[in-house]
């Protein structure tokens, strides 16, 4: 035997979480490793005894899942071979989802903001991929790396992170196999005690559900009120979940069984009366509403009341809480006596059983939350000494039918702007009802958008009525308002794409396990996010059967019974459809859901260069929806080696950017598959000649993230801002009613005004609802993004004219009656025009040209996309390098350890596209990160 040397670079830093699972794969391989610190990173040394030969040779491995790979392509002892053949890319996609998901959690060490679901998720997975496949093992009937490195990083995360998760039964049994045979193979190296971590998964497999604190298990030395509730021998559990600081995001993130409900709560205070926390239930079917203006009512207060919202400041002092973390329970901590007491007002559906089983509430942290009865609650509060009111907010003045204003507040509403006094104080509402008095609104916005970015587009998309959450994570609801942007898409695109040739049709939902990895590179890709159905009823179906990720194994088996002859070519198809991809990263509306909406078009050809005209054809479509339709500038380009379609030969792109959060975005894909899929496929058609040829193939989609795109562009700290040519609604015609001007009056001047604007072709409403006051309306329509707003008093009835006003900047216009909606027509396509400049004008400030490396992380930092001289799309490690290294000079900039692992974002810059528009490269000029003579531009960014 001849001792060679074999060394596997690693360019990615190797956390000790990472090296403990490169630990043990070396051991059960039998080949020693040692680790190494050199420039920042870790090199991984690996010898191997070698009977041939006596070279040695050197590879390069980058991630973790390059170094398993290295490792057990060295040994039969773990099937090597199912890593080399046909089954390896199974392995490598279990080895991957545990790299995205697992290891995050681990190496951040986090634990309060982490999603439990995502875990419990992956659980489930397991547990339904081993009863599809009926094995012990992750892939066949022996152990593999993926069960490694699956197993250690998830029995650590439960042990240290969720010590409560549901175990299925199935998963629990493959782990305690593979815990059981790598005790026996992996000695103490490992660091790895494998007998105890057996013990305790037993208990922990063992425990109920989302319950980490009992009456009887002890209380929590950091938080007062589960100490509490445990001193004061209270029936409760306590879960963890998703930080969550508004009472949207806990339904959405927590949901609940029937029968249950979270709190809404609200610290009010008023300089004579004292403060209030308000306590009401909220779940996903219902939120009691509370109404501030009549809140002094129903407490009987006397006088005038002033309640509003109390700084944190004085949160801090009375409660000892955060904003986003107040319960009811926090009312306990509160100073009995004296001129701070606090009131608790409770909703009366909360203090009986009759409603609600269960109540769940913040215990001082918003990412856990307490689980007690109405009982349970009622009697802890008395325990400690608090006397809560209970109020039926159902007796408050309904908010779809609030009081008229008072007279004074209705003469000569012009004078106050047109009824811009009106909106300017209800937009500084953050409570009230759906339209209560002058003033009342539930369209303000919690936070600006250059404050908190992503709290300001969760409650855009849900104040102006585009998104419902759903009981399922990552699934939501398109109300009307998106839909209809939608549906203006899809007609504007059908008409484009018959132009080309390209037909519809309707592809089944489901696609076979064999078609599905028949070819291996494409189902490497979304191995992870695939969806699976494994019973029909209470039985097991005889084999598994995936939910379309992707439409090109379902198409094409038909594509090869279709295309005999040249005579068949080309064939152009689309279908509009829905895609499930179950990735474990965090849900966000529209930009990454499990179950989005998207077209996707198949087309298939002679000659390569056909194809690539199709691949332009569509790309350009998806410009001109992004630009022309939707008002946001693009960058077309192409995708690199590493980041192109699995299993295509070459992909385009058109990307976007969010000045609001410094991200690019991708817009829209379009992909030459070359003849890949057709030699999978036996697509194959005889050419003029009489010979067989190969069919080149094309596909290209463009999904719903389209309108969080335009959200995220466009809007402001009001709300939407949409651009006319998508807008539902381009015009809204507001009266301005009053005792000079009654409904009646109004009506048919107002009516007038609308038939003119639809015999013209625009899409107008005459909002002629009497329950709701102008200023409720304005912001109403407002947050909602219409473009044009037509306001309608008494001396524009008498002039004969109409004031409007323009969403996008706020102008406001007298137009004469006469030929006001030729007017409108031209002024809303400036609007669309000016709305795009001023897009691509912030787009553009945040471009620049970095040719020096120590330039590339502080332009990072400034939201910018950097455009460098790169060395070839093909160079995957120094691509790899650009991600990892930018990552960690941006923590150390920000001086961070970690990220923020509840987004699907990274710190880290990626490759967006090598854009078609090049500017000049001198020669001799440098790739940025190699060193190697660059040939071509390339642009960087952080991306969603």
């Amino acid at each position: 035997m001849v001792t060679t040397s074999t060394t596997i670079k690693c360019r990615v830093s190797i956390p000790s979480c990472d090296k403990d699972i490169l630990a043990v794969v070396s051991q059960l391989t039998d080949t020693p490793v040692t680790f190494e610190a050199k420039d920042g990173a870790l090199d991984l040394n690996v010898t191997v005894t070698n009977a041939f030969t006596k070279k040695t040779t050197e590879s390069t491995a980058v991630s973790l899942l390059g170094c398993v790979r290295q490792l057990a392509q060295r040994t039969d002892l773990w099937d090597s071979a199912a890593c080399n053949g046909s089954t390896g890319f199974l392995v490598e996609s279990w080895i991957q989802a545990s790299e995205q998901t697992l290891l995050p959690i681990l190496r951040n060490k986090s634990k309060g903001d982490l999603l439990l679901e995502t875990v419990q998720d992956f659980l489930n997975k397991i547990d339904s991929h081993l009863k599809s496949s009926n094995h012990a093992y992750l892939v066949g009937d022996t152990p593999t790396a993926a069960d490694v490195c699956v197993a250690i990083p998830l029995t650590v995360v439960a042990l240290e992170h969720y010590t409560t998760l549901t175990w299925p039964d199935k998963t629990f049994a493959w782990l305690e196999t593979v815990l059981g045979q790598l005790e026996a193979v992996v000695d103490g190296a490992a660091a790895m005690s494998w007998g105890k971590w057996k013990g305790n998964l037993k208990g922990a497999a063992a425990a109920p559900a989302a319950t980490t604190t009992t009456a009887a298990a002890g209380g929590d030395d950091d938080n007062k009120i589960i100490n509490l509730l445990t001193q004061h021998k209270v029936e409760f559990s306590v879960y963890d979940h998703p930080l969550s600081k508004t009472a949207e995001e806990l339904v959405a993130n927590a949901p609940l069984a029937d029968g249950e409900t979270h709190t809404k709560n609200l610290f009010l205070r008023d300089k004579k009366h004292g403060m209030f926390l308000v306590t009401v239930a909220t779940n996903a079917k219902e939120t009691t509403p509370v109404q501030t203006k009549e809140l002094g009512k129903l407490l009987g207060l006397q006088g005038k009341t002033n309640l509003r919202m109390a700084d944190e400041k004085t949160l801090m002092e009375q409660l000892q809480v955060k904003p986003g973390c107040v319960g009811p329970l926090c009312a306990a901590l509160a100073k009995p006596e004296g001129d701070d007491k606090v009131t608790l007002v409770l909703d009366q559906t909360l203090t009986t059983t009759s409603k609600y089983a269960k109540i769940h509430s913040h215990p001082m942290q918003n990412d856990k939350s307490v689980s007690m009865t109405p009982d349970a609650m009622m009697a802890f509060l008395k325990s400690v000494g608090v006397e809560p009111t209970i109020l039926d907010f159902g007796s408050a003045p309904a908010a779809a039918a609030p009081a008229p204003a008072p007279k004074k507040q209705q003469q000569q509403p012009k004078k106050q702007g047109g009824g811009d006094k009106q909106k300017q104080q209800g937009g500084k509402k953050q409570g009230g009802g759906g339209g209560g008095k002058k003033g009342e609104t539930l369209l303000a916005l919690q936070c600006k958008k250059d404050e908190n970015f992503p709290q300001w587009y969760t409650d855009v998309i849900k104040l102006s009525e585009m998104i419902a959450y759903y009981d399922i994570s990552g699934c939501y609801i398109l109300r009307p308002w998106s839909y209809k942007i939608w549906e203006m898409m899809q007609d504007w695109f059908n008409v484009e794409i018959r132009k080309l040739g390209v037909d519809n049709c309707y592809f089944p939902l489901f696609v076979s396990q064999d078609r599905l990895e028949k070819e291996k590179d494409h189902v490497e890709g979304f191995a992870p996010e695939v969806a699976w159905v494994t019973k029909s009823g209470d039985a097991d179906l005889a084999k598994p059967i995936a939910i379309r990720p992707t439409s090109e194994t379902i198409m094409y088996p038909a594509f090869s019974d279709w295309i005999k002859s040249h005579r068949d070519l080309p064939l152009k198809l689309n279908q509009w459809s829905n895609v499930v991809r179950w990735e474990f990263k965090y849900p966000t509306p529209f930009l990454r859901s499990r179950e989005f909406l998207w077209q996707e078009g198949h087309t298939a050809h002679a000659t390569y260069d056909d194809a690539q005209v199709m691949v332009m054809q569509a790309l350009d479509l998806y410009r001109r929806v992004y630009e022309e339709l939707l008002a946001v500038p693009v960058v077309r380009g192409y995708k690199t080696e590493a980041e192109k379609f699995a299993g295509g030969h070459m992909t385009t792109t058109v990307e976007a950017y969010i000045q609001g959060s410094g991200r690019a975005i991708q817009g829209a894909t379009s992909h030459n598959l070359g003849q890949n899929f057709g030699k999978m496929f036996d697509i194959k058609f005889q050419d003029e000649k009489g010979e067989s040829q190969i069919a080149w193939q094309t596909s290209w989609g463009l999904t719903t993230r389209t309108i969080g795109v335009m959200i995220m562009v466009h809007g402001d700290d009001t709300g939407l801002v949409l651009p006319p040519r998508v807008a539902p609604i381009q015009v809204v015609i507001v009266p301005i009613i009053s005792k000079k001007l009654p409904m009646e009056q109004a009506k048919p001047y107002c009516e007038a005004i609308l038939q003119e604007l639809e015999e013209l072709g625009l899409r107008a409403k005459f909002d002629d609802r009497t329950m709701y006051n102008p200023g409720w309306k304005y912001n109403h329509w407002e947050q909602k993004g219409v473009p044009v707003r037509i306001e309608v008093g008494p001396r524009d009835i008498e002039q004969k004219q109409a004031r409007c006003v323009l969403r996008y900047n706020g102008d406001k216009i007298d137009v004469n009656i006469d030929g006001i909606a030729t007017i409108l027509k031209d002024k809303l396509e400036d609007i669309q025009e000016k709305m795009f400049a001023k897009a691509k004008e912030a787009r553009d400030s945040h471009v620049v040209q970095v040719t020096e490396w120590k330039d590339f992380v502080p332009n990072l930092e400034l939201n910018n996309l950097m455009l460098t001289p790169w060395c070839g799309g093909e160079h995957e490690d120094w691509e790899e390098w650009v991600k990892t290294t930018s990552r960690e000079e941006s923590l150390k900039a920000r001086g961070e350890e970690g990220e923020d692992e509840k987004t699907a974002t990274s710190l880290a810059a990626k490759t967006l596209c090598i854009p078609f528009d090049q500017p000049e490269l001198p020669e001799g000029t440098k790739c940025i990160a190699s060193g190697k003579p660059a040939t071509c531009w390339v642009l960087w960014g952080r991306s969603y």
